[in-house]
């Protein structure tokens, strides 16, 4: 009796899963709110948001994601940004102005522009769509917009069981 050897077409396939979950910046992310520095929940200050800055313990943002919003409505001079941004420096890995969500959309943005795109000349690729973290839907567009250029095909999920969404063209068609 002959048994079967069973082949995983998968495995042997020439596709290229990329997985934007590997591109996720592991380190604690925080929002620093200036609402905290103002008075009376509407004004800052500019002597008191000074000796702040010059007494805080900067160093709880070491190694952390930054991102500096205001939530509540009020007018906050642009320097007042600045400022914090040039004492938050020295310890946060990466400060952006706006919220977490913000925060993170750049984060793989930057990830994304280090790709060698060459990798995935002529390939068939498949962008994976389930993750343990939460990717932002603008990487998904940019990884298209940057691989649809380079790519035989491109197809969304798992190999087996993905979506098509882009077939490059053979000359004459």
């Amino acid at each position: 009796m002959e048994t079967e050897t069973i082949i995983n077409r998968v495995a042997t396939s020439n596709l290229i899963t990329l997985d934007l979950e590997e591109l996720y910046q592991k380190g604690e992310r925080i929002v620093y709110d200036l609402k905290q520095n103002l008075w009376q929940g509407m004004i800052l200050k500019e002597k008191d948001f000074r000796d702040f800055l010059k007494n805080n313990d900067w160093t709880i943002y070491q190694d952390k994601f930054v991102a500096i919003t205001c939530s509540v409505d009020a007018i906050i001079p642009t320097w007042a940004y600045m400022l914090l941004s040039i004492h938050l420096n020295p310890y946060a890995k990466k400060i952006i102005f706006g919220n977490l969500e913000d925060l993170e959309m750049i984060l793989f943005d930057e990830a994304i522009n280090q790709i060698n795109t060459e990798e995935y000349l002529d390939k068939k690729v498949i962008i994976k769509g389930c993750s343990k973290v939460n990717v932002p839907m603008s990487a998904y567009l940019k990884i298209t917009n940057l691989l649809q250029p380079k790519v035989q095909s491109l197809m969304f999920g798992e190999a087996c069981s993905s979506v098509p969404l882009y077939k490059k063209k053979k000359i004459g068609e």
